[in-house]
């Protein structure tokens, strides 16, 4: 799967181990790390769901965004990269049409 990010400062920032440690400790950067490389491995977002990392779809005013565990409280968020995102025919998101995502954030959104 194609991974792009929100933002330059984004991209940098998860493509360097040193600073993700830096930034959210040394367990939550190898998460960060982990479900970014199970995801590029991913043909589509489908296959992620079945990985560890808890991937779900998010909801209020963060629908039509995706999170997984990135450990110690923190969610790494993401969104379908093409725009609408391919839908089911009940209107939910069709996991297996999803081969790009792109990455919004870091966080701790129950926090």
């Amino acid at each position: 799967m194609d991974i792009v990010f929100a933002n330059e400062k984004l991209e940098k920032l998860c493509n360097d181990l040193k600073a993700l440690t830096k930034a959210y400790g040394k367990d939550s950067a190898k998460k960060i790390r982990r479900r970014l490389d199970d995801m590029k491995a991913a043909a589509d977002l489908e296959v992620c769901r079945k990985l560890p990392g808890g991937y779900h779809e998010l909801t209020g005013d963060r629908k039509g965004q995706i999170s997984c565990d990135a450990g110690g409280g923190l969610r790494l968020i993401f969104k379908p990269a093409s725009n609408p995102p391919p839908a089911k025919p009940d209107g939910g998101l069709d996991w297996s049409k999803v081969t790009a995502v792109i990455v919004l954030e870091i966080t701790n959104y129950h926090g």
